[in-house]
C-alpha cells in the first residue's frame, strides 16, 4: 500500500514559500517547533514539513550556524515544480487567488 501524501494545509503560504525559494532565498529553521521556520523575516507555519515530505528541499550547510539552525533551498526536483506552480498561480483569476488566501 502506498503511504498517504502530506496535505498542503495553507496553499497560499505554500505558494509564497515556493516563490521566494525559486528566487534564491533560504528557508531557515531555528529549532524543532512549528513556528521555528523563517523566510525573509516571516514565520512559516505550515509549508516546511510538506516541502520536505515531497522532496522539494535540500539542506544547505553553512559555516558558523548555531547548533540547532538548519537552512534549506529548493532541490533539483523542487526548482521545476516551483516554476510550474508559480506560473499556474499567476494564471488564476484574482477572485480564485483571494479565495485560496482566505480559506487556506
Amino acid at each position: 500500500m502506498k503511504p498517504p501524501q502530506p496535505i498542503i494545509v495553507d496553499r497560499g503560504e505554500f505558494i509564497d514559500v515556493l516563490d521566494r525559494l525559486r528566487h534564491g532565498h533560504l528557508l531557515v529553521q531555528c529549532g524543532n517547533g512549528a513556528d521555528t521556520c523563517v523566510l525573509d523575516g516571516a514565520v512559516i507555519y505550515y509549508a516546511h514539513p510538506t516541502l520536505l515530505a515531497y522532496g522539494l528541499l535540500d539542506r544547505v550547510q553553512l559555516p558558523d550556524l548555531a547548533p540547532h539552525t538548519r537552512c534549506y533551498r529548493l532541490s533539483a526536483r523542487g526548482q521545476p515544480f516551483a516554476e510550474r506552480v508559480c506560473r499556474e498561480w499567476r494564471l488564476q483569476p484574482l477572485w480564485h487567488r483571494l479565495a485560496v488566501r482566505v480559506t487556506g
